[in-house]
């Protein structure tokens, strides 16, 4: 049976690491947290103690992390995955970081014969529960033929790009219109309650109207109207992704730009104590700014 490693088990890794768990996959899981991995344990995963011991022994191994900076010092750090993983290991990276990073990454994993897929995902805590992520994979073509399998288990959209960061490259650019309609939308309900419009009314004609989106829709139904801020992407993880994604705007040459923007609007909330709140909060400061709460029941000054 095929042996799967996963490393990073925060609000995703956990849940598609319980989706390949259901699907019958032999899993071992590791998470600095060492308590994360409890509830996989519980289901009949393997807790390893180090990277080392998890990437030495599977023949995949798929990492979901936080930062670009994690990952490599996940794979190319003192006891990391490439440090032990045998040739022919196949490593599945979800971790949203830029094309530079997985193309780095890609070119150290080769050096020891192993394949290294960017494969950023989309569609949240509820896509992966369900397993119909949006999967956007870059590298070596054999390698995602025979890894296809699995991340169907986990997504319900799984499409090859190209070369090796051509999955980061299609992430980062969702994630700048995540950002960018994010803002918008929290300068369009603020401007409407500012002006005197109920929030509630005004959003249910928004959504039924050409300027609706569904990150207007997932704000507004899930976290602001009901004033419930608990993350499925915080804050400062779309920070992190606006800020890769102008990176790839500006090597292209795109000049000014929305998402420059959006990049200031998330690093103000940042600042304002909203870093681990729902990106939604980003509405925050601006509701701040013109003294007004965009909530279903009383939307006054």
């Amino acid at each position: 049976m095929t042996r799967v490693g996963f490393i990073g088990l925060g609000v995703m890794g956990s849940r598609m690491a319980k989706r390949l768990l259901e699907a019958g996959f032999n899993v071992t899981v590791y998470n600095r947290t060492t308590e994360k991995a409890v509830p996989l344990v519980n289901l009949g995963a393997r807790q390893a103690a180090t990277v080392a011991e998890l990437a030495g022994e599977a023949d995949i191994i798929c990492t979901c992390l936080s930062m670009p900076d994690d990952v490599i010092e996940v794979y190319t750090g003192e006891g990391g995955v490439l440090s032990v993983a045998r040739p022919g290991t196949i490593c599945l990276d979800f971790t949203t970081v830029g094309p530079k990073t997985s193309r780095f990454v890609a070119r150290r994993a080769g050096e020891r014969g192993v394949a290294y897929l960017d494969a950023p995902v989309s569609g949240g805590p509820e896509g992966a529960e369900q397993g119909a992520l949006t999967i956007m994979v870059g590298g070596a073509k054999e390698a995602w033929e025979q890894v296809r399998p699995l991340l169907g288990v986990l997504g319900k959209t799984v499409e090859y790009l190209g070369e090796s960061g051509a999955g980061s490259a299609a992430k980062v650019i969702n994630q700048y219109l995540v950002a960018v309609h994010s803002v918008a939308a929290a300068e369009a309900m603020v401007a409407g309650v500012a002006y005197g419009l109920h929030a509630g009314k005004l959003y249910r004609l928004l959504k039924e109207s050409y300027g609706d989106s569904r990150m207007l829709r997932r704000h507004m139904e899930q976290f602001v109207l009901p004033r419930r801020f608990t993350p499925g992407g915080a804050v400062k993880y779309v920070h992190k992704d606006v800020r890769l994604a102008n990176e790839l705007m500006d090597e292209i040459g795109l000049g000014h730009r929305l998402g420059v923007q959006a990049e200031k609007a998330f690093a103000e909330a940042i600042a304002a104590g909203f870093a681990d709140l729902d990106m939604s909060a980003v509405i925050q400061p601006l509701e701040q700014r013109v003294g007004v709460v965009v909530k279903e029941t009383e939307c006054t000054k």
